[in-house]
């Protein structure tokens, strides 16, 4: 029997699923829609230098170079604000004033500024970020270092609602995510340094439970970037600046295991570029100021981190990054 065009066939000896093109069974490729979008690409929000900051910057993960303008926040939005982000929408909120609810969004794959999406259900600066392609998450804050956990829906608009708390209320700490869960490692909380890795369960609502330590000791000022299967966390303050990458499975429970090092100790520092093989760790502080540096290492290996290249503006801390490629996608 002849065979058509189009046809479909599973081939049992390669595993592949083919195609019949009228002439030959071909192999369907597939790709990933980050690679079907042009790669996926990090965005670095704002900052500090020590003044708040408005512009915004970004970078294609998988080259090296420079970070290229991406425009500008509608508002000023200071330091670390929680990002998040889907294929489509990277989310932030509050401010480095402490007291701001606003939730704003920008297109990832576009440039320019950001557009309104809602509230919080409490000020917030300093917090934690994570999604999954449907769900965002923001938990904690800073002065209070409170333990709340707001959500929202990414491609809808509107306020924030309550989602639970963590289990030790903090900020400053580093998040990681795949597709079922969002970690929160380490941060500041009632005046101390903590090392306390918890998680959430995106498709429930509820409290954090607890997924173990930082083995490398109490840390703050950190930045997460992860896969679908591994989250690393990278600089900090112990009080200290330090260089230490550390590593966990973010399937499993446990604690985190040595990874490498970063090009100099930072803190301060803006994770959140990531792809499902590369994580960039952007800017930081190394007393006295502000540094444009840009880190990158490859998540699935163990090793130190290679220069990636430069912030184009001023070397900056407290920035706060997404991208569209992250391990929650």
């Amino acid at each position: 029997m002849p065979v058509s065009f189009g046809a479909l066939r599973f081939n049992t000896d390669s595993n592949k699923l083919e195609l019949y093109d009228g002439n030959q069974w071909t192999e369907i490729v597939a790709s990933s829609p980050d690679s079907q979008t042009g790669g996926a690409r990090g965005v670095i929000l704002a900052g500090q230098t020590p003044a708040d900051r408005t512009d915004n910057q970004y970078i294609t993960i998988s080259s090296t170079g420079n970070s290229i303008d991406f425009g500008t926040l509608s508002t000023i939005n200071g330091g670390g604000n929680a990002p998040f982000s889907d294929r489509t929408r990277g989310i932030f909120s509050g401010a480095s004033n402490y007291t701001a609810t606003g939730i704003q969004f920008i297109t990832i794959s576009s440039t320019g500024s950001s557009t309104t999406f809602g509230s919080l259900t409490t000020g917030s600066g300093y917090g934690m970020g994570a999604a999954n392609s449907t769900r965002g998450i923001r938990a904690g804050n800073y002065p209070t270092n409170t333990n709340v956990i707001d959500y929202v829906t990414i491609q809808s608009t509107g306020n924030a609602q309550d989602f639970g708390d963590l289990l030790v209320g903090r900020s400053h700490g580093a998040s990681n995510q795949s597709s079922t869960r969002g970690v929160f490692s380490g941060g500041y909380s009632s005046a101390s340094n903590t090392n306390t890795i918890d998680f959430i369960n995106f498709s429930t609502t509820g409290n954090a439970a607890d997924f173990g330590d930082l083995s490398a000791g109490n840390r703050w000022n950190c930045g997460g970037n992860c896969n679908a299967v591994r989250g690393l966390i990278g600089g900090g303050n112990t009080p200290s600046a330090v260089n230490t990458i550390e590593f966990i499975a973010t399937a499993s429970l446990g604690n985190s295991t040595d990874f490498g090092d970063l090009t100099r100790s930072n803190s301060h520092v803006a994770g959140g570029s990531c792809s499902q093989t590369r994580g960039v760790f952007n800017g930081g502080y190394v007393a006295p100021s502000g540094i444009n540096v840009m880190d990158y290492v490859t998540i699935m290996s163990l090793g130190n981190a290679v220069d990636f290249g430069d912030l184009i503006t001023t070397g900056r801390f407290n920035a706060y990054a997404c991208s569209n490629g992250h391990g929650g996608l």
